[in-house]
């Protein structure tokens, strides 16, 4: 979710944040390698609390709560941004084309409308909704209560072209598509292929019951990770992160986590390819 409305903090109201101390503005910098060379798995670890409070998001009145996760400094595929955002009842994320990236939004808590080239979606909890460039979206709250989404931002692959300063040209706008929307808690898995063309290739819900664990992680892709429900812990490369609800971490490619639930477990994971792969987590 890009804009230009300026962003000030206020004290969060969300769940409390993971004991493990961290920065309030965004995520941890990304750390360095491990001995041998290889990876350390989190390339960021965070909470919405200390989320920023943004007005006039993509020109709509009132209020917007917004906290960005990890962003093209901490990942290696070509993904704009990590980020979570809220609304009150009543609020509008405004309504805007997209012309450079693809986009998820991920309906987390609440309900409301996904507006879509003008024409209204209604959406809850686990819904899932592709924009793919050429196309206008938006987010209305029509519910009682605040309605909370994760956005997942990418670059096309001619944006990413352009801005790596390959020898391609920007191939324009492509033409408005039909609403692509998925619900996530009831499919468990859903692919982007035949609506998204960069490194998003797959959301999936996972579900584990307290006392298990497994491993995610995936050779030549890097995951972004969502605690929906229940609490648990994340350990690799001898370090382990306490799991809240509204925590998100990513992790590195060519590495491997080990989630283990300590009360029931609801995961959110994004697959994000690096250049030149077709990965899907593993």
């Amino acid at each position: 979710m890009t804009t230009q409305a300026t962003a000030t903090p206020e004290p969060a109201t969300g769940p409390r944040p993971v004991p493990a101390p961290e920065p309030t503005a965004g995520p941890r910098p990304v750390p360095g390698p491990a001995a041998g060379g290889h990876p350390r798995a989190f390339r960021s670890i965070g909470t919405v609390a200390g989320a920023a409070t943004v007005y006039g998001v993509h020109g709509a009145a009132g209020r917007t709560h917004w906290k960005c996760f990890a962003g093209r400094r901490q990942l290696d595929s070509a993904t704009e941004a990590v980020e979570w955002a809220s609304i009150p009842p009543g609020g509008l994320s405004g309504e805007h084309r997209h012309t450079r990236t693809e986009e998820i939004y991920l309906v987390l808590r609440g309900h409301g409308e996904f507006l879509f080239n003008g024409v209204a979606h209604p959406v809850g909890p686990g819904s899932l909704a592709l924009t793919a460039p050429g196309n206008i979206h938006g987010l209305r709250n029509t519910g009682a209560v605040d309605l909370d989404w994760w956005v997942i931002e990418t670059l096309a692959p001619g944006t990413d072209a352009v801005l790596s300063g390959a020898d391609l040209s920007h191939p324009g706008v492509p033409p408005m598509g039909d609403a692509v929307i998925h619900d996530l808690f009831r499919e468990g898995t859903v692919g982007t292929d035949g609506v998204f063309t960069g490194p998003l290739r797959q959301v999936a819900s996972v579900e584990l019951d307290a006392g298990e664990q497994t491993p995610l992680g995936s050779p030549d892709a890097e995951l972004a990770v969502f605690v929906h429900d229940g609490t648990g812990r994340a350990t690799a490369d001898g370090t382990t992160a306490e799991l809240a609800p509204d925590t998100c971490v990513t992790l590195a490619a060519g590495s491997s986590t080990a989630f283990e639930a300590v009360t029931p477990l609801r995961l959110l994971v994004v697959t994000l390819a690096l250049p030149g792969h077709r990965a899907e987590a593993s």
